[in-house]
């Protein structure tokens, strides 16, 4: 994997792409993207933050999770090949962050082996604070022997309206919604999903009137009416997210909703597949209409490149990135070629 020297102006129609480096990942990769095809270009990449398997990009600055026993964040100018990071890693005081968003002023992470929340504040270049963090510790537990004897935290997510913060809890088979005061996490409403399922993922309608809950215990998505006024979740239904019963722990990971509100994807990785569903109006009944092979294996990451036009899969195992061409009618993932990059987990787009 090329480092690449600095290079100087922002770039656009790029991608970053995390990885585990303990897995043999090189750290955040830089990648042009063709918007007409979808093809990636691989430009340069550092490791200077252990396994930075989440990132998300806000006001020209990349922030990145370090899911280590001692998770960090640290933020990254983007206006370099590869990226520099700005100022040091801000350490969460939780265990292995799996995800992170900037919300309200802030670097919020989601500390799955801590089973925690942490919001840091930022500084007024955009670096984090970590004098100034606030940790919400969730409690509870679930039915499932090994992976729900404690607390899990998975997914920071702000909602559309921004007024609230929603936290999946695998451990706990439940998401909270949050409210930040005075830079203090509080809980405003816990909605308690089927006992057994373990969320792991959310994702809105470009509506904002539902959301739908990725289960990775269960191979199912939870479909949810979303009240922003209120600040409550509320379960509707819950649907397969694969045609036939699994072959044995199916492991979904992830789940996109299309701009226009038609389509929504996930990915499973114990079946190494993309699933495709078509939305009513409303956006409160998917429809499975397909699955497609992942072209890898394990796809820990599900992304749509901001036009809409093609879908990516990080395959962590197998050690590449799929993208596929979607239909404009109907959807559907049609594979159009893939890029070799070591232990891939995630990818965000400029």
């Amino acid at each position: 994997m090329p480092k690449g020297e600095a290079v100087t102006g922002r770039q656009p129609g790029r991608v970053y792409i995390g990885s585990f480096t303990a897995a043999g990942g090189p750290g955040i990769t830089t990648a042009a993207v063709d918007a007409a095809d979808g093809s990636l270009t691989l430009l340069g990449a550092t490791d200077v933050t252990p396994d930075p398997s989440y990132l998300t990009l806000a006001d020209g600055l990349l922030y990145a999770v370090s899911e280590t026993a001692q998770g960090s964040v640290t933020a990254f100018r983007t206006d370099t090949t590869p990226v520099t990071p700005v100022g040091r890693p801000a350490p969460v005081d939780g265990d292995g962050p799996t995800h992170l968003a900037r919300w309200r002023g802030h670097v919020v992470t989601a500390n799955y082996g801590s089973g925690s929340v942490t919001a840091l504040p930022l500084r007024a270049d955009g670096t984090p604070d970590a004098a100034g963090r606030d940790v919400l510790r969730h409690t509870g537990s679930g039915p499932h022997p090994q992976r729900q004897q404690g607390p899990h935290a998975h997914q920071v997510l702000p909602d559309p309206s921004g007024a609230w913060l929603v936290s999946v809890d695998l451990g706990t088979d439940s998401v909270r919604v949050c409210t930040l005061t005075g830079g203090r996490l509080t809980v405003h409403h816990e909605t308690a999903l089927r006992p057994g399922s373990g969320p792991r993922h959310l994702a809105f309608h470009p509506s904002g009137s539902h959301a739908y809950v990725l289960n990775e215990l269960a191979p199912t998505l939870t479909v949810c009416q979303w009240d922003a006024a209120a600040g409550v979740l509320k379960p509707l239904a819950e649907v397969p997210v694969l045609a036939d019963a699994p072959r044995g722990d199916a492991f979904p990971s992830e789940v996109v909703v299309a701009p226009d509100g038609r389509f929504l994807w996930t990915a499973t990785r114990g079946e190494d597949v993309i699933s495709h569903f078509t939305l009513d109006a409303t956006g409160a009944r998917p429809t499975l209409t397909s699955t497609t092979p992942c072209g890898g294996h394990w796809p820990r990451d599900l992304a749509l490149h901001p036009t809409g036009r093609h879908l990516y899969a990080a395959n962590e195992r197998s050690g590449d990135i799929t993208w596929f061409t979607l239909d404009p009618r109907t959807g559907t993932p049609t594979r159009t070629s893939s890029l070799r990059t070591p232990s891939p987990s995630c990818l965000t787009f400029t």
